[in-house]
């Protein structure tokens, strides 16, 4: 664990967005960055885009590489660690992959031994030019590449949880390869804790890699059910972050808030900033945080076509880099944010078996009594229904009641559990 929280935004370019890896611009980056840095933040998350820097299997374009490598040291010249995302995948609705794995090439991400090795090899390169920077923080595989394994993608590459273990374990050992020591982690969206048939499970989040990640957007059901000021969405957050620590084995392995953002129109642009401070405070009141790393530093400029609307207006700085509100939030927590909240001594129970773990969704028991819990004054954690008794397991963890969603949930609001 770091000795303090880590404070730090996903780098979305101002000028070009991810597509300014094809002219790349070492002037524009280091101006976005000087207006990241001013607001006392510690890193950035960047996302080569996949196609760009690996064209062919066997091409990985040395050029984009060096380009990289010129942005993670203009970073550590504003005090900004870096930690790189890899298979670029995914971003913002739209899907960037390769030529080589689709349409006439069409090969599954996940099963397929060609596209592994490719897959591995690119990993490694990436790794292996960052290995010697003090400020680079380590590989993260792809940005939720789990969407690509299952619905409600449109073509998505089927696998099984057994091929995904497998593929984790390869991706994250090429990484370790390339730059051996550094914090290598692979970040879901929230399917892998949510949909009963999602290969990417919740105990592959909990236990491979160096740290567990969780991403939380609350236009997944959670604003619009209860709103925008409710308990769930403003503790959302909070929530993932307590939910994954039941499937790790290590009682006080890390977790990094690794993308929360304030959606519009759920979460109005003059309320973003509210939202965007109980989200930071209620996170902050999770033992184990790795860090906060918000969604995202700049606006999409207006002159990009085709994105969801609430997309053009996440960035915490305006497209021609000026704070919003939200910056200002993000700033002061950065500053005078204290470490070590307490244990969190109540453990609601939740299913092990990753079938049924739409109970733990938006509408499902497991969310409801937490935030029932929550609503009441607890600060609940949770515990899997087969390690409910294991004395050892508990004590490890602080945890000295555990209750169920049933007995949660048949007491009255602010009454007594019997």
């Amino acid at each position: 664990m770091p000795a303090a929280v880590r404070f730090g935004v996903n780098y979305t370019p101002s000028e070009g967005w991810f597509h300014h890896w094809l002219d790349f611009d070492l002037d524009a980056v280091r101006a976005d960055l000087d207006s990241i840095a001013a607001l006392g933040l510690d890193h950035i998350r960047v996302f080569p885009l996949w196609p760009y820097f690996q064209p062919n299997r066997t091409l990985i374009r040395e050029r984009a590489v060096t380009d990289l490598v010129r942005l993670v040291d203009a970073a550590a010249e504003r005090g900004l660690d870096v930690d790189v995302d890899g298979l670029q995948g995914h971003l913002s609705s739209f899907d960037f992959l390769p030529a080589w794995t689709r349409t006439w090439h069409r090969r599954n991400l996940f099963t397929d031994p060609d596209v592994i090795e490719g897959q591995a090899a690119y990993l490694r390169r990436l790794a292996e030019a960052l290995a010697d920077r003090p400020n680079f923080i380590g590989m993260t595989l792809g940005n939720e590449i789990n969407q690509f394994s299952a619905g409600p993608h449109p073509d998505p590459d089927p696998a099984t949880s057994d091929q995904i273990d497998a593929w984790l374990t390869r991706m994250l050992a090429a990484c370790e390869e390339g730059a051996p020591g550094r914090l290598h982690l692979h970040a879901e969206y929230d399917a892998t804790w949510y949909q009963d048939d999602q290969p990417f499970t919740p105990a592959q989040a909990a236990t491979l890699g160096g740290v567990t990640a969780v991403h939380s957007w609350v236009f997944n059901g959670t604003a619009q059910r209860h709103g925008r000021t409710s308990v769930p969405t403003e503790h959302h957050a909070a929530y993932l972050i307590e939910l994954s620590k039941a499937w790790a084995d290590d009682p006080h392995r890390p977790v990094w808030l690794q993308e929360v953002g304030a959606p519009a129109p759920l979460v109005p642009p003059e309320h973003a900033a509210a939202f965007t401070e109980a989200t930071v405070t209620n996170a902050l009141d999770c033992p184990g945080l790795w860090g906060i790393t918000w969604w995202c530093s700049h606006d999409v400029s207006r002159e990009l076509a085709d994105f969801p609307s609430l997309e053009y207006g996440l960035g915490v700085l305006t497209n021609d880099r000026r704070p919003k509100d939200i910056a200002r939030v993000l700033a002061k927590a950065a500053a005078g944010h204290t470490r070590a909240p307490a244990p969190r001594t109540t453990a609601l129970v939740v299913p092990a078996h990753p079938s049924r773990r739409s109970q733990c969704a938006p509408g499902g028991p497991v969310f409801d009594a937490f935030f029932r819990l929550v609503a009441d004054g607890a600060r609940p954690t949770t515990v899997l229904d087969t390690r409910a008794a294991d004395g050892e397991h508990l004590t490890a963890r602080g945890i000295t009641e555990v209750v169920t969603s049933d007995q949660v949930l048949r007491t009255p609001p602010g009454g007594t559990r019997s």
